[in-house]
């Protein structure tokens, strides 16, 4: 029997519902496309452990976004704020090595895959514009609440034609491949750099649990009703378990038809997808094209439109805070000038390295995606300071079980950076 307390409680969740989607759909792109793709290619199952390793390992830093919003009604920007100046400078420098050159990669992935799925033979920049503009007006016409029900949309065509292909190819996989560490393997057949890319990427930078908590309150806003910290943590636990779901989904798209094939697999991630496309339906038969174009496609859209507005909305903040402080009483109204000179910037920079340094691209992404790496376990702690605070409310904070979780991640991707950086000095 349901009561009146059951019916209200899935009412506050439904109209709490999204953010947790948003962080998702950013997720869900290079690293499940590129690398949990290639995770299957490379060793059939091999590698399942370590993709389940890095998914737990990081969900309490990407949980600790929206559990702060909820309870403190501020982002964890202020939450670095209140832990030092140099705390917010950080991420804000963080953000700034890696934002521009992350957006321009995702931009031209997706500009890359729209112009094979379509067949135009058009330059890159040409087709980067092309998908850019319909996120830029969504934004612009309706704000967030046009981006959480577009994200809702697209991911769930993501998710049923990622599924499906998944489904046609488990047959031909060769599941006594699985492994839960690949220790064989490494150095072999998976090359140790693509290990700590597979670990830094899965599900996605801890930077972006700062949008995630940005998210929550816009979500707040738009309803007019402030989520509770609990709702918070549900709907941010339906997209990762989404995220995680999805992420096996494409190794098993790797491990049915790419394991074993003989192919050399391009190093370039848009090429490597075509090829992914490519494979699929030769092996699978001509019918199964469509449904690994909108798979791949609406992966990487997804992606762009969350980075489109992330990103900016992050910087707005930061500029904020850093102006008027915690305590200033003034509050932020969100998506005024410098979100939309931020937007520009991108929009342009992105327009710019298409242009100038698209030969240069791969460098500069391996680039970020070093900085992203190696600053995460720092991430990761301030997040962890931010929710063990005085301001967080004591009943909120993280519980034993998650705090030594977040330690033992600090301690071993720490471990794993520092590894990475002696074995270039090597």
């Amino acid at each position: 029997m349901t009561t009146v307390a059951d019916s209200s409680g899935r009412r506050r969740f439904w109209n709490a519902f999204g953010p947790g989607l948003l962080w998702a759909a950013t997720a869900i792109g290079i690293s499940h496309l590129v690398q949990s793709t290639r995770a299957g290619a490379l060793a059939g199952f091999g590698l399942s452990g370590v993709v389940l390793l890095a998914l737990v390992l990081k969900y309490p830093f990407f949980e600790y976004g929206p559990r702060y919003a909820a309870a403190t009604g501020e982002s964890l920007v202020e939450g670095y704020r209140r832990i030092g100046t140099w705390a917010l400078w950080a991420y804000l420098a963080i953000t700034l090595l890696t934002a521009g050159v992350i957006q321009s990669a995702i931009v031209m992935f997706t500009a890359y895959l729209v112009g094979f799925t379509f067949g135009l033979d058009w330059s890159l920049p040409v087709l980067a514009a092309l998908v850019m503009a319909p996120g830029v007006l969504l934004l612009w016409r309706s704000r967030f609440e046009g981006l959480d029900l577009t994200i809702k949309a697209v991911l769930l065509v993501l998710t049923i034609s990622t599924l499906v292909a998944a489904a046609v190819s488990l047959p031909r996989a060769e599941f006594s491949t699985f492994a839960l560490w690949p220790a064989g393997l490494i150095g072999t057949a998976v090359p140790f750099a693509f290990l700590l890319a597979l670990v830094g990427w899965m599900p996605s930078a801890i930077d972006v649990s700062v949008w995630s908590s940005l998210w929550t309150l816009a979500k707040n806003d738009a309803s007019g009703v402030p989520c509770t910290v609990e709702i918070a943590r549900q709907d941010f636990l339906v997209g990762y378990v989404g995220t995680a779901v999805l992420a096996f989904a494409f190794v098993v798209l790797g491990a049915g038809v790419m394991f074993g094939s003989g192919e050399t697999f391009a190093d370039a991630g848009p090429a490597f997808s075509t090829q992914l496309v490519d494979l699929y339906s030769g092996t699978l038969g001509v019918w199964t094209r469509p449904l690994v174009l909108v798979a791949v496609v609406t992966t990487m859209f997804s992606t762009m439109l969350t980075v489109l507005d992330g990103g900016p909305r992050a910087l707005e903040r930061s500029v904020f805070v850093l102006r008027a402080g915690v305590d200033s009483g003034v509050a932020l109204r969100p998506g005024g000038t410098v979100y939309w000179w931020s937007l520009a910037v991108l929009v342009l920079l992105t327009l710019v390295v298409m242009i100038l340094f698209i030969g240069n691209l791969t460098t500069m992404v391996d680039f970020a995606t070093i900085v992203s790496f190696l600053t995460g376990p720092l991430l990761g702690y301030l997040n962890l300071r931010a929710v063990t605070s005085d301001d967080m409310p004591a009943e909120h904070r993280p519980g034993p079980a998650m705090r030594a979780l977040s330690w033992v991640g600090i301690v071993l991707l720490g471990g794993t950076g520092l590894f990475y950086l002696l074995s270039l000095l090597s």
